[in-house]
């Protein structure tokens, strides 16, 4: 299984300079092969290959005087950038065919210097390492300072850079983890639960646990309106307006630290103390064109569910999405009647059938936990998943370096 480490860096002011000339020469290659391959198209030849683009945009084009900077930067920042573009016409080809799966991709477009993420990456021929001392030694641009918050399960291959918008700096490692040995070190257990999401608490258990909803997004409404406030009161193209720009885009990054750091501690205990887990499939994007948008964007239910599953996998445990059409509200969870539906507001319901009083969250819980199956077939048993592929497609780090470079 791919999963991906994320540590934090933080460059000197040399180093800095350093990391933004690869950026714009990486964006500068994409751009020049977005061009080449749409020049070829309009005139009606063949795309030209990665072997001819390297030849003509990296090689070549250091020789001249319009292009001589891109020698200032690793060449292998130069070639990952093709690289890059080469897989988004692959996916865009592959989506025309419809032999892609997920929704539609378009044609690649080109980059901008004013792009809030950027991201360059270092593989093993660039022979970057990680000395002694914790830094990150990178080709031509120096040992930077890094933020080791934990240790690497393995040996990478190669190192992604990125940038964000609130302009922090991230070394991005993508490993492949060992799902025997995962599994190994969870303990077993044979208690079965079942999710109910919403928006008055976060999460309701099946065995009556009410986890409330942190809103991280309206709690920082105040602190975030006024920075927004600020921001449009600068003149445009003015240095005071990059710093206002700056200062929205970390109180966003704190937003959603937070919100990303709960659904993590959440996912994790979850998946820990059951052996099953059931959820509804809910459709986020269409309940993100209602009058509940915000709220539902602020909840991050698609994140949560995601983590459940990668972790689900890598850790033996069985997840079950059960049909967003599944009158989970409308049933009794005793007697299994169909009591219809009901608005919002109603909170509490009693069984017409039967005469039990329920909880409307409690009650759907079960009803999603008994929906999956959990019960009958999942208790205990082990799952052999499939691989998941790491958060935030990137490439390299399958397999270990032929060298001694450990992390």
């Amino acid at each position: 299984m791919q999963l991906r480490y994320a540590f934090r860096l933080y460059p000197d002011a040399a180093q800095q300079a350093a990391l933004a000339r690869a950026f714009g020469c990486a964006r500068v290659v994409f751009n020049d092969a977005v061009h080449a391959r749409e020049d070829a198209r309009k005139a009606g030849q063949p795309f030209p290959t990665a072997g001819q683009l390297s030849r003509k945009l990296i090689t070549e084009a250091k020789r001249t005087a319009e292009r001589s900077w891109r020698g200032e930067v690793c060449a292998v920042v130069l070639q990952q950038s093709l690289r890059d573009a080469e897989k988004a016409y692959r996916n865009f080809f592959a989506s025309l065919k419809g032999t892609r799966k997920g929704p539609k991709v378009g044609a690649p477009r080109l980059k901008s210097r004013k792009d809030t993420r950027q991201s360059i990456r270092f593989t093993a021929n660039a022979r970057w390492s990680i000395s002694d001392s914790g830094r990150l030694s990178l080709p031509k641009i120096g040992a930077v300072k890094a933020k080791w918050s934990r240790t690497l399960p393995a040996t990478p291959t190669s190192v992604t850079v990125i940038k964000d918008a609130a302009g922090r700096f991230f070394a991005s490692f993508v490993i492949e983890t060992d799902p025997a040995a995962d599994q190994a070190r969870m303990p077993e257990t044979d208690r079965i639960i079942g999710i109910d999401l919403g928006l008055t608490h976060f999460a309701v258990l099946s065995d009556g646990t009410k986890i409330d909803s942190p809103r991280f997004l309206r709690r920082a409404e105040k602190k975030l309106k006024k920075t927004q406030r600020e921001l449009s009161r600068k003149q445009k193209g003015s240095r005071n307006r990059a710093k206002a720009r700056l200062k929205v885009a970390r109180a966003h990054a704190e937003v959603g630290d937070a919100r990303r750091e709960f659904h993590h501690q959440l996912s994790t205990k979850l998946i820990t103390e059951n052996q099953g887990i059931a959820v509804e499939d809910l459709s986020v994007a269409g309940l993100a064109r209602t009058r509940l948008a915000k709220s539902v964007h602020d909840a991050g239910w698609s994140s949560f569910v995601n983590m459940l599953e990668y972790k689900a996998a890598r850790y033996g445990r069985t997840l079950v999405k059960i049909g967003r059409f599944t009158p989970t509200s409308q049933t009794c969870s005793t007697c299994g009647a169909v009591d219809g539906p009901k608005p919002l507001g109603v909170r509490e319901w009693t069984c017409t059938a039967c005469g039990t009083v329920h909880d409307r969250d409690t009650n759907a819980a079960i009803n999603i936990k008994t929906a999956a199956g959990l019960a009958v077939s999942a208790c205990g048993a082990p799952v052999r998943p499939g691989a998941i592929p790491a958060q935030r497609e990137e490439t390299g780090s399958h397999g270990l370096p032929a060298g001694n470079r450990a992390a």
